[in-house]
């Protein structure tokens, strides 16, 4: 399978790497990051040992047809992707991003668009992707139900080693995610913690309830997604990425614009969601004084 990946950063690289493996990979992301794959290949290391030598560039190649387009970019740079992949005619395209609304925008400019969440863990530096946890993709249509499109990318991903699985509820599976996000995104980088401080420490209460706020506002959706399930999944979270730092705490970090809009600050929409709504508002005012927005 020709696949492009766009948004080579950590997730991307990572997923990348390894389908290229045993598919006909392109990978579009930062100069120093491509140009290090380009002159010495990519390798993966840490719970996976794989050295590759993929199509590494900063732009997407004009004129060139690919079968899947795997977006990785941060959400406020979704419209830029999507104009960008119309010159390359993605038979299929796969949302790997944070935050809800992606997939809507993406399907603005491109067809067959799949929604997908992922657990694997990945950190990187110029030339390298080190792999800090093996999780799983599930991907499916937007909108929930069954494609063919789903089908054959998940077993592209089998193929070159990855874990898959096409689910039919994404929509369920996406407010579910949001809701992990909510949780622990905006509390660590805030209080610039890892994530396992949020266990039985101070901010645990304010994580649970930016979860369950989003539970709430999932059901204004018409998504059957209560508020012990999306504590359930913060805590299986925080246990599991105990040692992480959220990509939203690196971004406040190297004060780079965050995710927030798309997390807590799209749950802050809808009604009686006052802690998101503060936490959106907190993290939004950190930005706009560093001119970030």
């Amino acid at each position: 399978m020709k696949i492009l990946v766009f948004g080579a950063g950590s997730l991307g690289s990572l997923i990348g790497g390894m389908l290229a493996r045993v598919h006909d990979v392109t990978m579009v992301g930062r100069k120093p990051h491509m140009r290090s794959v380009r002159d010495g290949g990519l390798v993966v290391e840490g719970k996976m040992d794989v050295r590759v030598t993929p199509n590494a560039r900063t732009t997407v190649p004009a004129s060139a047809s690919v079968d899947l387009a795997i977006v990785t970019v941060k959400s406020f740079d979704t419209s830029q992707a999507a104009r960008a992949l119309v010159r390359c005619e993605p038979h299929a395209v796969l949302s790997l991003q944070n935050g809800l609304g992606n997939e809507r925008i993406l399907s603005e400019h491109l067809d067959g668009v799949l929604a997908g969440t992922c657990t694997y863990g990945a950190t990187y530096e110029p030339g390298r992707v080190r792999c800090t946890g093996v999780g799983e993709i599930v991907l499916g249509p937007p909108d929930g139900g069954r494609s063919k499109h789903a089908d054959r990318v998940a077993s592209a991903f089998e193929a070159a080693g990855l874990i898959a699985t096409v689910a039919e509820d994404m929509p369920r599976r996406l407010w579910e995610k949001l809701a992990v996000n909510t949780g622990i995104n905006a509390p660590t980088a805030l209080a610039r913690i890892k994530n396992g401080e949020l266990d039985a420490g101070p901010a645990t209460e304010i994580a649970e309830t930016a979860a369950r706020e989003t539970a709430h506002a999932a059901r204004q959706e018409g998504i059957d997604l209560t508020g012990d399930e999306v504590v359930e999944a913060v805590r299986r979270v925080i246990d599991a990425t105990a040692d992480n730092t959220s990509s939203m705490l690196q971004d406040v970090r190297s004060e780079r614009p965050t995710e927030i809009d798309a997390i807590n600050g799209y749950v802050a929409e809808y009604d009686d969601t006052p802690v998101n709504t503060t936490l959106a508002g907190l993290l939004r005012a950190w930005e706009h004084e560093r001119g970030l927005r």
